[in-house]
């Protein structure tokens, strides 16, 4: 008798855990959170191959960065620009403290300008490029040059995609103070386009 209830003890135990082990998963980080930090970090070193390209041309390169064949880049109108970009950070952190504070309204008007704002900086950039007078293929500054201001604009393309889908479910109403990660990560994901450019403005055009 007592090996058979042994036996059951066992049999019982064996079916309360059949499958894989539950995942460890930490209180303090979520999942989604935790991914887009380490997907910025990728980002943050594909930028960083760019600008080692970006200032090893500059070091052994003897010939002056811009001008150079007549051609200057257009510095009054990439700050406004820049302008543009920083300003939809604010936007975006307006949007989000709407959602945690279920202000709906607010998180509407803000993804909806933070996305319109960031319409406009890619509009002006692709602009830039029909104007600016040289080409990619001219030599290695502007080879460079397209690929770091470029490399930066298919970043705002895909947060603009984000922030798409971020407001159409704002406006179906998916959010709540207690449920919001889908307005947070994306706007994570922003300001670090945002703090890019600036780096990339003050690296390309300023220095």
């Amino acid at each position: 008798m007592e090996s058979a209830s042994i036996a059951a003890d066992v049999s019982h135990e064996h079916d309360e855990h059949h499958g894989p082990p539950a995942p460890n998963v930490s209180s303090r980080v979520e999942a989604q959170f935790l991914g887009m930090l380490l997907f910025i970090i990728s980002e943050i070193m594909l930028f960083g191959a760019f600008f080692t390209a970006y200032f090893f041309i500059r070091v052994v390169n003897d010939a002056p960065w811009f001008p150079f064949d007549g051609n200057e880049l257009p510095v009054a109108v990439a700050g406004v620009n820049t302008a543009i970009l920083v300003s939809s950070s604010f936007t975006m952190h307006w949007a989000l403290e709407g959602a945690r504070n279920d202000n709906h309204r607010a998180m509407k008007m803000g993804l909806f300008t933070t996305a319109l704002l960031g319409l406009t900086f890619l509009t002006i950039q692709i602009n830039e490029y029909f104007h600016i007078g040289f080409a990619i293929s001219e030599n290695a500054e502007t080879t460079i040059f397209y690929s770091l201001t470029g490399l930066h604009g298919a970043h705002v393309f895909v947060g603009l995609t984000l922030l798409t889908f971020a407001t159409i479910r704002a406006f179906r109403g998916h959010f709540s103070s207690k449920e919001h990660r889908g307005v947070e990560v994306p706007g994570i994901y922003w300001h670090f386009v945002d703090v890019m450019w600036i780096v990339v403005f003050s690296t390309v055009y300023i220095l």
